[in-house]
């Protein structure tokens, strides 16, 4: 998510405003508010671009056949694709090709979903939740693989999964986990801190999936309550009453400035011990799009020096903050250091025995 706004914003540097960004860069309303006033441009499609103008698609990525609009209106494009979810995008024609029906685990309707179903129409079925299951009509039912939208609640995707392969007992699983690696830890965050929180707070827009998803992960987990603000002025001083422990984390698209904000907010409300709760350590980071690192070099400017205004994602070390007697916040997230040429790098899950797991290589 990082790379993505880093693109739009190295893009305004090099080229000038105004840049079109097709759809919000990242689900977040400050990085979008933010960028706007810097001279971005958000359309919805690139039919509002002018002919031969810039435009960065999101993170979220895109179709083909967005791909084929934008060349027929001669758009300098900039594809600031997640290098996770163009993992999911090979993945879908690659199984294509191989004449698989792909059930695709996500919300119909989201960017993302939207951009993986149309690498391969005609082969990928959505599959909101459970409740469609029963719904699902395949051609084969030992030519059957299941992908997922990167955002999801690890739990409920394997829910979903463990349901599908009740129908389909020959299904086969991706060659590597799709899931974000930084939705994973976030959520493996949550899950170790919150049956210790009277509350939690995570920091997120609501159109953020993987922020939604944190709610949900910590009421399952055993938060006694679970709330979600967009900025520190949210918190509602009702919700803390009779409250000891705050957990608080963040999307993995929010600025590391607005969890400090909630942490201040937090402070101001007598939440003087700050704990970091340590679950992993995270040291990745992906390199800019090729087209745009290549014309930062032309120009004498260092394509990959670290952000000099987004801050990486603080969390994953467990250490205290402050400590002192009386309420605590305790804060989950994750950190982002590994440099990783345009591909991802993800740990390969072996599946359980006798599931059957698709090589695509």
């Amino acid at each position: 998510m990082d790379r993505a706004v880093d693109a739009v914003e190295k893009a305004l540097a090099l080229y000038g405003a105004p840049v079109y960004v097709r759809k919000e860069i990242v689900h977040n309303k400050f990085v979008v508010e933010t960028l706007t006033r810097r001279g971005a441009i958000f359309v919805s499609e690139t039919e509002e671009v002018p002919e031969g103008a810039r435009v960065v698609f999101s993170a979220h990525g895109v179709s083909p056949a967005v791909h084929a609009e934008a060349a027929a209106r001669n758009l300098l494009t900039i594809d600031a694709t997640c290098p996770l979810v163009t993992k999911v995008h090979k993945q879908a024609v690659r199984f294509a090709k191989g004449d698989y029906d792909i059930l695709l685990i996500g919300h119909a309707g989201h960017e993302e979903v939207e951009g993986t179903q149309g690498e391969a129409p005609e082969h990928i079925q959505v599959v909101n939740g459970p409740e469609e299951i029963d719904a699902v009509q395949v051609r084969d039912p030992n030519k059957v693989v299941w992908i997922s939208q990167t955002t999801l609640s690890v739990d409920e995707t394997l829910k979903i999964v463990e349901l599908l392969r009740q129908r389909f007992p020959n299904l086969i699983d991706p060659p590597s986990d799709d899931i974000c690696y930084a939705t994973q830890n976030r959520q493996g965050a949550v899950k170790t801190m919150a049956p210790e929180c009277d509350a939690v707070i995570v920091v997120g827009s609501a159109n953020s999936s993987n922020s939604v998803r944190l709610v949900e992960v910590a009421l399952e987990a055993g938060a006694g309550t679970a709330y979600r603000v967009d900025r520190a002025e949210e918190v509602d001083p009702a919700w803390l009453e009779g409250v000891t422990t705050v957990g608080l984390t963040s999307g993995a698209s929010v600025p590391e400035i607005l969890v400090r904000d909630v942490v201040e907010r937090l402070r101001s409300f007598g939440y003087t011990q700050v704990e970091r709760v340590e679950t992993v350590s995270e040291d990745i980071r992906f390199t800019l799009p090729k087209n745009l690192r290549a014309d930062l070099k032309a120009t004498g400017i260092q394509p990959d020096r670290p952000h000099k205004v987004r801050e990486q994602k603080a969390g994953g070390a467990g250490t205290a903050a402050e400590r002192s007697p009386g309420r605590r916040v305790r804060n989950a997230g994750a950190r982002n250091r590994r440099v990783f040429d345009g591909g991802a790098q993800t740990e390969r899950a072996e599946p359980a025995s006798g599931r059957r797991r698709a090589d695509t290589a």
